[in-house]
């Protein structure tokens, strides 16, 4: 395996586009498939959006923060966003250009706020998640104002609102919680994107990983080719370790992780793959059949 494969990778994703690296392990053919980041547009940068922009950006969204307060609307309250926008709600929405594939929270201070950013968003292209803060009588009016002007009634009736799962939040943070809830749930809803013979299951970028692998220095690569059991991963995580021993990435912790790291890194320079089977609770079990109780088998690559 080549640094430049991973050059490739991190240039289709900058172009938007999904990225393969497919391996191939023991006569069979695996995928493992780098999707763009999400981007998560938050409406309004008040109370629940602090901690959410933070979760939001853990779960690997690229978030976007909009207030038309400065005061709410600056680096210093969202270090972890990935823009900042002050100004007018809609002519905001208008510049961000909506994609089928963001995820919208409208979390404004006030009605008037949230009906201009649902009607700017129905009456153009539409995210995969829509949701408002709101309770469940302000939401129904709400809708049923929104059909009554010609809105789409699907498209309304698609509006997660009140937003979040049900899990008895109170605070901004456990708000917070609920509605990352729900992104998760419905980004793990939405249909496979392509019917892909040995497509992993897992797709998330690291951009740590993804920066690491494209220095040109010697590393090895570890590839999870299936989970079975228990494990804390699924197929398709992955990570890198280094000369020193450092990792980027990561296949689950433990001390499974740490036996496979020095596995790896053993690896390094010699050119060589191999494919074992890891006990994530106790010693790597080389290439013998997997056991219940949470076992990953992998794929250790010398990466030159």
């Amino acid at each position: 395996m080549s640094t430049n494969e991973f050059v490739r990778i991190a240039e289709e994703l900058a172009q938007g586009r999904a990225a393969d690296l497919i391996r191939q392990a023991e006569g069979e053919i695996y995928v493992r498939r780098f999707v763009p980041e999400e981007r998560l547009i938050l409406l309004g940068g008040g109370h629940i959006a602090r901690p959410l922009c933070a979760m939001g950006a853990m779960l690997d969204f690229a978030v976007t923060v909009v207030d038309d307060r400065p005061e709410y609307a600056n680096r210093q309250r969202f270090p972890d966003a990935a823009q900042m926008i002050c100004g007018a709600f809609v002519h905001a929405i208008e510049g961000l250009e909506i994609r089928p594939t963001d995820y919208v929270c409208v979390i404004t201070r006030g009605h008037r706020w949230d009906r201009e950013c649902l009607r700017a968003i129905l009456g153009g292209q539409r995210p995969t998640y829509l949701g408002l803060i709101s309770s469940r009588s302000r939401a129904s009016a709400l809708k049923e104002l929104l059909v009554s002007e010609g809105f789409d009634a699907d498209a309304v009736g698609a509006i997660h609102a009140p937003i979040g799962l049900m899990i008895g939040a109170i605070t901004p943070a456990e708000i917070a919680v609920s509605i990352c809830a729900q992104l998760v749930e419905h980004r793990r809803s939405l249909p496979t994107r392509a019917k892909v013979p040995g497509l992993l299951a897992q797709t998330n970028t690291d951009p740590a990983f993804l920066r690491f692998m494209t220095e040109d220095c010697p590393k090895a690569l570890l590839l999870v080719l299936s989970a079975t059991g228990s494990t804390p991963v699924k197929s398709g995580a992955i990570m890198a370790v280094d000369a020193a021993g450092r990792g980027y990435g990561t296949i689950g912790g433990g001390e499974g992780e740490a036996e496979a790291m020095e596995l790896a890194r053993d690896l390094i320079g010699t050119g060589q793959t191999r494919v074992l089977t890891v006990d994530m609770d106790g010693d790597p079990a080389g290439e013998d059949d997997l056991v219940c109780g949470g076992s990953l088998r992998l794929l250790i690559e010398d990466v030159k």
